[in-house]
């Protein structure tokens, strides 16, 4: 579907990454990794089309459609979501308006015998005909199903866009790239602001995909779900695996650990052959032999290890002063948007040093509590912040309200105080924002760079409560486990909005569900929270999918039991047999790989090796599906 080929994208100068070949096939799901600013989000918009490249070439094949998701979704104000969810269909809504246009033509005109009318009538004719072709007629109840399928009700559809969460609106924009049946689907951070219950709907949508699709995401569940190929992005590199993105780690390690060995295996040799030429150049009769081994050493190729970026945050919470035993109390909580009744009569007493995560679906008051306790939105009840309590706030959107013509030295230096304004170069600094760095536009950086400059900027405020929505959105893996930590280390009260399970884990004491209005009370942590619902993941929990135990099969007839051991064995055999096969046939596709990156022309020029290359890709996704049917045999 696509070939890139030596790809060079430079942003003031210097290049963002160089040099990049790989080929996107159907049935490709490709988890787009690395670190905030490596370039994640702007090869997609390559790819899309959206911004150019400097060198290199990047070919489709013909008729490929191609559908982004973007970060950043921008509906057009006064559109309802069938209105929005319609404008999947350009060419189909173009031919209704001809065709209105023709049919308001016809029944005005009187002049039946003319060309003009004949015209129009064929006009009518071939519009008709298209409009068919391409689903005119079933386009608004394919529409319906999927808004449906996708958590939205009847009732809602003639609602504004604007009404809803960003959540909800992402699945606005998922309805419209499904719905346009595309190629290539490209997904920048698809799960940020999506509940449980979105993503689950993703991820099996995803599976389900029969074209190629490139995502950029942080959610190492997702990523894990979803893909079976991983390209990360460092140092202006990258490095493509046809494994998920566990399995990719793993991987990566395994390789740069025999490209060590083999580094220094080849460092052992060339000194043995420096200490054999120092020691014949002093003898007339060696002479010959020290230049062989000379010439020798010229042609060796150094090994090179690949470079990993190491550069990480530095992040202290400190707190501003000790606040009293009782940091927030509130009751009979009550918060309404209209007719939409979000809380209810709700009660809370939040002691010092509590650690507290916020679980529910969007829409269930999470990030509404966050604001009534910060005073952002106005409510009915009571609440009350406790003696010398001072709350900092990390908002869900927090990043989207950086001034984006301020620099970000400027951004900081106007939320200091005299007090930490000389500090702020060295807190930028820790941030990874240091040198030119904090000169750059807000407007010019990376959803990750937002997030961390947020961060950044909310430690300029005393605080001995943090209230933390959603804080890992667009933050990449390293950032992510050194935020968790810094929160691990943080002596004050803790409340944090999350569906990431893996960061929550470890990192709180109390879990609160919110669910139709009410809150409840969880004295464990996310685990246990789990463990109550017996469910497996905060995904299910979310969902509240029922979790059915099924009893174990009395063996009262030996012989089936025996016949069954022997079946559960030959399935065995059979896929360790299936997974040696994808194991091969993955070594020798990398290794094609490589003879492509080092001397594209000359493969190209072999008539038969494109068709090898396709034909083992190929074999290679039956041989995987067929290992995935028979995992999935075995285990049910």
């Amino acid at each position: 579907m696509l070939n890139i080929h030596n790809l060079t994208v430079s942003f003031s100068g210097e290049d963002l990454f160089s040099g990049i070949t790989f080929r996107l096939n159907g049935g490709n799901r490709v988890g787009l990794v690395g670190k905030n600013g490596a370039g994640k989000s702007t090869l997609l918009k390559v790819i899309s089309q959206d911004i150019g490249y400097d060198t290199g070439t990047m070919a489709f094949e013909k008729d490929v459609k191609i559908g982004f998701l973007r970060q950043d979704i921008d509906f057009v104000a006064g559109r309802t979501i069938l209105d929005e969810a319609y404008e999947a269909f350009t060419e189909i809504k173009e031919i209704e308006r001809k065709l209105d246009k023709v049919n308001q033509e016809l029944v005005e005109r009187t002049d039946y015998e003319s060309d003009s009318y004949t015209e129009l009538i064929n006009d009518m004719t071939d519009l008709t005909h298209r409009f068919e072709l391409l689903g005119g007629y079933n386009y608004k109840g394919d529409t319906e199903k999927i808004l449906q399928g996708l958590g939205f009700q009847r009732e809602d559809f003639d609602k504004l866009t604007d009404t809803f969460s960003g959540g909800w609106r992402m699945r606005i924009e998922l309805a419209k790239l499904l719905l346009q049946k595309n190629d290539i689907l490209l997904l920048d951070e698809p799960t940020n602001h999506l509940d449980i219950e979105s993503i689950i709907w993703l991820e099996n949508f995803l599976k389900n995909y029969t074209g190629a699709v490139m995502l950029v995401s942080h959610d190492k569940m997702f990523l894990d779900n979803v893909t079976n190929r991983t390209i990360e992005i460092s140092l202006g590199k990258i490095y493509d695996y046809k494994k998920p993105y566990s399995q990719f780690l793993l991987l990566r390690a395994e390789i740069k650990e025999k490209q060590l060995q083999a580094q220094k295996n080849q460092e052992k040799e060339i000194k043995q052959k420096q200490h054999l030429i120092n020691k014949f150049k002093a003898k007339a009769s060696k002479a010959s032999m020290a230049q062989s081994l000379m010439k020798q050493l010229d042609k060796v190729e150094l090994i090179e290890v690949d470079q990993d970026d190491n550069a990480a945050m530095n992040i202290r919470f400190a707190i501003s002063k000790d606040p009293g035993k009782i940091v927030i109390e509130a009751e009979n909580l009550s918060k309404s948007y209209g007719d939409k009744h979000v809380l209810e009569n709700v009660d809370l007493l939040i002691e010092r040093g509590s650690r507290i995560a916020f679980v529910g679906q969007n829409g269930q008051g999470k990030s509404t509590l966050a604001k009534m306790m910060v005073g952002d939105i106005p409510f009915e009840g009571h609440l009350k912040l406790g003696h010398n309590v001072e709350i900092g706030y990390f908002a869900q959107n927090q990043s989207e309200h950086l001034p984006p013509e301020k620099t970000v030295l400027q951004i900081m230096e106007d939320a200091a105080t005299d007090g930490n304004r000389m500090r702020v170069r060295d807190m930028l600094g820790s941030f990874l924002f240091g040198g030119d760095a904090a000169e750059k536009k807000a407007k010019v950086l990376s959803g990750g760079e937002r997030n961390r400059l947020a961060l950044c900027k909310l430690l300029l405020a005393p605080f001995n409560v943090l209230i933390m929505d959603e804080p890992t959105n667009h933050l990449d893996m390293a950032s992510k486990n050194v935020l968790k930590k810094a929160l691990i280390n943080f002596d004050g009260t803790l409340i944090v909005v999350s569906h990431d399970r893996d960061f929550l884990q470890g990192l709180t004491d109390t879990v609160y569900g919110f669910k139709d209005k009410v809150i409840k009370e969880y004295l464990g942590d996310i685990d246990y929270f789990l463990n109550q619902h017996k469910m497996e993941n905060l995904r299910e929990a979310e969902k509240r999918t029922k979790v059915v135990v099924e009893k174990k099969p009395t063996n009262t007839n030996s012989k089936q039991s025996r016949a069954q051991e022997k079946e559960q064995k030959r399935l065995q055999n059979k896929l360790s047999n299936l997974e040696t096969q994808i194991s091969d046939l993955e070594k020798e596709i990398i290794n094609l790989d490589a003879l492509i990156s080092e001397d594209f022309e000359k493969v190209s020029a072999e008539p038969e090796f494109f068709k090898n290359y396709e034909a083992k890709k190929e074999l290679l996704d039956e041989v995987m599906m067929s290992w995935s049917e028979l995992d999935d045999k075995i285990n049910a």
